[in-house]
């Protein structure tokens, strides 16, 4: 186009010409010879009249072309829009209708000859704002649901040129993007997503041993109904690995069809009743959502390492987005097998005679449990000729007498270290052994941990969804009543003559008196052996005691918290401390122990502050799992023995956060 325009604009430049030398020409003529000059001057007229006819006959054919190719547009563009795929519809400003498509019509269910046009769109399709801006270039969208139907609304604001138009000088045009098909696929696709479940039965073997030799067999059976059923239900495909152990394959609709009814088969499983003694109970691990089919394989396999690691009798499912947890009732029951004590015990060995500093702490605000624990650790140090120190900065009364005879006795010479020095003496080959935790977050010096790359962890709280992941050796038992009788049982059952100090001794036995409450809760034969063992190297039970001797301040504060006791349907005490002093952890832990004496009280929970921290102590008689409740508010522990730490919340504000969960689970458990 741009090239014709060129050449007619020279044409045209030629032509003027072209006339201008036939006129000089024409007026030499008049000067030589008039009346041949007018002869030319009329030829020249005619000649420019002939030019200036055809022009205007080639500017209206170009005009008619143009009017043409207009009305053929226009056409073209009405039968697009009239037939364009999409409901559309032009609407002026206060709604009104004043033109739609066919798919528009049939959209809002008009028969075939009938037209919208004219009626008012919100009379039509409910309540629908239009946005009130008068800007022709801006496009906006918004989501609109119509007859089950889900549509993008994308629209914008046009502005009429013909100024001689009486009506609105706006309207707006809307295309109704329907998205409903394509929302169901992304649903369908997001349903089949593979999900991979593992399930252990707990205790397989000691379970049928329970069971009288006759009915062996059936309980047998009764299991594989179990399994059977979940392979129906889930409409998945299940492989027995072992007798007590199953894969099964399914998707994520049918994990979240589990997860609505809270994992039946849990409850199923323990009903199971052939008199077996021991009850049935599965672990199991469920993993979804991974971006491949091996990702989604480590989510299960995580799962399931965390179900075993807290307790079992229940169920882990991990996705991309965290855990979530279900069940996790029952109390477990006593592994009486040493095995895998003496492994641990030899493969411990190996590790420290393999190091030169020794590092030994436990969580912060250590109890006997952690310390008696950790001056163990370093009395098999030292057994192995390797000098090791316990990393604690400050000294509360949990641990204050038996701390303060531990550095009256040259036995243990520069045992206890601060923070400063620790993390200066942290090296990438320093062993770190942590005691009575997993949680980073909850030992004494977390700094240590991304220091060092040989890291060892003893602990027997449940297993929570922080831990340290990356340690060279997991001594992780559930089932024992403290980390104190897991140390003593590394002594006990390795093959090399271990030295123990009387003092340690004591602490040790002092840490298994403190978790099992006087050997009252979790209390089992390998706890009393332990405790039998620790007899005989020479700890005396009055000196055990001593340790846990209290000032008189705390009776009284113990008295006040007893005396403002709230009981829930019944059944939990709530209660907390006003006074702020420096043990209130450890006042709070004996108000919560001596709640639980009150007739029909099957839990307590107190609570006190100390600084910016309200420190929970919770405990049960074994019903109500407080380590799930503590759990929902970043704590932890065990079924029975359970507490958790909020940092920065008024001691009125975690009270209401516990019974709100409180409640809470008292209501589902009513369900």
């Amino acid at each position: 186009m741009e090239s014709k325009n060129k050449n007619t604009s020279l044409f045209s430049y030629f032509s003027y010409l072209y006339f201008a030398v036939i006129f000089l020409m024409s007026a030499y003529i008049c000067y030589k010879n008039l009346a041949l000059g007018i002869t030319s001057f009329l030829v020249l007229i005619v000649l420019v009249l002939i030019y200036l006819n055809k022009k205007k006959m080639d500017l209206k054919k170009w005009r008619d072309r143009v009017q043409s190719a207009s009305f053929n547009f226009s056409n073209l563009t009405k039968k697009s829009l009239l037939n364009l795929p999409i409901p559309l519809c032009i609407l002026e400003m206060d709604g009104t209708i004043s033109w739609a498509n066919k798919y528009f019509d049939q959209m809002i269910g008009l028969e075939e000859g009938s037209t919208s046009i004219g009626d008012n769109l919100e009379d039509i399709v409910g309540e629908l704002t239009l946005r009130k801006v008068l800007d022709e270039s801006k496009i906006m969208e918004d989501e609109f649901v119509y007859r089950d139907r889900s549509y993008t609304l994308r629209y914008c604001f046009t502005k009429t040129d013909d100024k001689n138009q009486t009506g609105p000088e706006f309207r707006v045009v809307m295309y109704w993007l329907d998205h409903t098909d394509l929302d169901q696929l992304r649903i369908d696709l997001d349903n089949n997503k593979p999900a991979i479940m593992v399930i252990e039965i707990d205790g397989y073997e000691d379970v049928i041993k329970s069971t009288p030799e006759e009915n062996q067999s059936l309980i047998r059976v009764d299991i594989e109904k179990i399994i059977s059923r979940l392979e129906d239900e889930t409409e998945g495909q299940i492989e027995k690995l072992a007798n007590d152990k199953y894969i099964l394959f399914t998707n994520k609709q049918a994990i979240k069809k589990l997860e609505k009814c809270k994992f039946p088969i849990l409850d199923e499983a323990r009903e199971i009743d052939r008199d077996n003694s021991l009850p049935v109970s599965l672990s199991v691990g469920v993993g979804y959502d991974g971006e491949t089919i091996e990702e989604t394989g480590k989510f299960a396999s995580g799962a399931i390492d965390m179900v075993l690691g807290r307790g079992g009798d229940q169920v882990a499912v991990k996705n991309k987005d965290g855990y979530s947890f279900f069940g996790g009732k029952s109390k477990g029951f006593e592994r009486k097998t040493k095995v895998k004590s003496r492994l641990i015990g030899h493969a411990f060995r190996e590790i420290i005679s393999q190091s030169d500093d020794i590092l030994i702490m436990g969580h912060h605000y250590p109890d006997m449990d952690a310390m008696g624990a950790a001056v163990g650790v370093f009395d098999i140090c030292k057994s192995y000729g390797k000098k090791a120190h316990i990393v604690l900065d400050e000294v509360n009364e949990a641990v204050e007498i038996f701390v303060k005879r531990i550095k009256e006795d040259k036995y243990f010479e520069d045992i206890f270290i601060g923070h400063e020095r620790a993390i200066d003496m942290c090296k990438k080959k320093t062993l770190v052994v942590v005691v009575d935790t997993h949680r980073p977050s909850y030992t004494e010096c977390q700094k240590l941990l991304s220091l060092s790359n040989r890291v060892v962890v003893i602990d027997h709280h449940r297993r929570g969804v922080e831990y340290i992941n990356d340690s060279i050796l997991l001594f992780h038992e559930i089932y024992v009543s403290s980390t104190c009788e897991m140390v003593t049982e590394l002594i006990q059952y390795t093959d090399f003559d271990i030295n123990i100090h009387k003092l340690t001794a004591e602490g040790l036995l002092g840490g298994i008196y403190l978790d099992t409450k006087n050997f009252e809760f979790k209390t089992g034969v390998r706890t009393f052996e332990a405790a039998s063992y620790l007899r005989n190297l020479g700890a005396e039970t009055l000196s055990v005691k001593k340790f846990f001797n209290s000032y008189a301040e705390d009776f009284l504060v113990k008295a006040e918290i007893i005396q403002r006791t709230e009981i829930v349907k019944e059944r939990i005490c709530i209660s907390y401390a006003r006074a702020e002093i420096d043990n209130i952890n450890i006042v709070i832990a004996k108000a919560a122990d001596e709640l639980l004496n009150i007739k029909n009280i099957e839990a307590s929970f107190v609570l006190g502050m100390k600084g910016d921290t309200v420190f929970i102590s919770a405990r049960s008689l074994g019903d109500i799992n407080v380590h799930i409740l503590m759990e929902k508010i970043g704590g932890g522990g065990h079924i029975d023995i359970a507490g958790a730490q909020l940092k920065d919340v008024s001691l009125s504000q975690a009270y209401n956060m516990v019974k709100d969960i409180i409640e809470e689970y008292l209501e589902e458990e009513e369900k």
